[in-house]
């Protein structure tokens, strides 16, 4: 027995994926937009680890706790621990890149 796809709920369920599609482009253009500093640091922090080498992220975790931060290093620290919502968009943003190449250069395990 051949039965006929119910046109009306196809075209409800397409409009209801289009509607859904073009909301989530809409929130994530938003929040792109919502910390365009918060942004520019964390593509820094990105662009860091993936050219460093492992050698260089090696060194850097010795000599780590040595040298005073750069002020602008600690006002950024500071802005992300005084803001829940920036940190929790700063560390989506930069989690996987160095979380990969920490696990390259067997930093973890």
């Amino acid at each position: 027995m051949f039965v006929q796809p119910n046109w009306v709920m196809v075209k409800n369920a397409v409009s209801a994926f289009l509607f859904t599609s073009a909301f989530a482009l809409l929130c994530a253009a938003v929040n792109a937009q919502q910390f365009p500093i918060m942004d520019k640091i964390a593509d820094k922090v990105v662009q860091k680890y993936q050219t460093s080498t492992c050698e260089q992220l090696w060194q850097e975790r010795a000599q780590k706790g040595k040298a005073p931060k750069p002020q602008m290093e600690q006002e950024a620290l500071q802005m992300l621990k005084s803001d829940p919502q920036m940190r929790s968009a700063f560390i989506s943003k930069v989690a996987a890149p160095i979380a990969n190449k920490m696990f390259e250069c067997g930093m973890i395990p």
